[in-house]
């Protein structure tokens, strides 16, 4: 399951943030990152998938 959230965090950094953490803080930060840049919200995703974040 943790390979296709980090595959999710790559392509689609909002989709893999809500199923990480659902609808908390770091999911509207998350979609505020990757509406202005793309990286920033893949690297916050990725972030939030290793660090197992709740």
């Amino acid at each position: 399951m943790k390979i296709i959230k980090i595959i999710l965090a790559v392509m689609l950094p909002p989709v893999a943030a809500f199923i990480q953490v659902g609808l908390t803080t770091h999911f509207w930060i998350n979609i505020g990152l990757s509406l202005c840049f793309a990286f920033p919200g893949m690297i916050h995703a990725l972030w939030l998938v290793l660090t197992d974040k709740k």
